[in-house]
C-alpha cells in the first residue's frame, strides 16, 4: 500500500510546471519501515524518517556487524508526523469521512474540504462561553 501510494503522489508547485512526483522526505510508522519500502525510497532519492520496530533491531544486532548500521533517524522529524496524525484524527470524527459514503472522488474531496472548514473554524473560533470579557482579577485585602 505504501509504494502504489507515493508512485500516485502529484506535489502541486507554486505557480506554473508539472506537478513533483518524488517528496523531499517521508514521515511513518514502524509499520511502514520494511526492507520494500526503504529500498524503493532509496532508489527515488528520498529522505525518510521512520521508526524502526523492535525486531528488526534485535535481529540487526543478533547479526552484528554483518547487520549493517542502523538507518538514520531524525526524532524532531519523526515528532512533526503528529501534526499529520491529529489533522486525520479530526477528519474521523466526521461520519462522512469516516466511512465515506461518496462514490465518486471529487464529491469525497468536497467532503474532506467541508470538513478541514469546519475544523479551522471550530479550533479558531472560540465560543462564547469560553470567551472572556474581562480578565479574572484577585484582590488581595491589606
Amino acid at each position: 500500500m505504501f509504494i502504489p501510494v507515493l508512485e500516485g503522489l502529484r506535489i502541486r508547485r507554486r505557480g506554473s510546471g508539472r506537478p513533483r512526483s518524488r517528496p523531499d522526505r517521508v514521515r511513518g510508522d514502524k509499520p511502514y519501515s520494511s526492507y520494500d519500502n526503504r529500498a524503493y525510497l532509496r532508489r527515488r532519492g528520498i529522505k525518510a524518517t521512520v521508526a524502526q520496530p523492535e525486531d528488526q533491531r534485535a535481529n540487526r544486532r543478533r547479526k552484528g556487524q554483518a547487520g549493517g548500521s542502523p538507518p538514520a533517524f531524525d526524532k524532531t522529524q519523526y515528532c512533526r508526523r503528529s501534526a499529520v496524525e491529529r489533522c486525520v484524527g479530526k477528519w474521523m470524527q466526521h461520519r462522512a469521512v469516516a466511512s465515506r459514503y461518496d462514490r465518486r472522488d471529487y464529491i469525497f474531496n468536497g467532503t474532506l474540504t467541508v470538513a478541514a472548514i469546519v475544523i479551522w473554524l471550530r479550533d479558531t473560533v472560540q465560543e462564547p462561553s469560553q470567551q472572556t470579557l474581562m480578565p479574572h482579577r484577585t484582590t488581595f485585602a491589606s
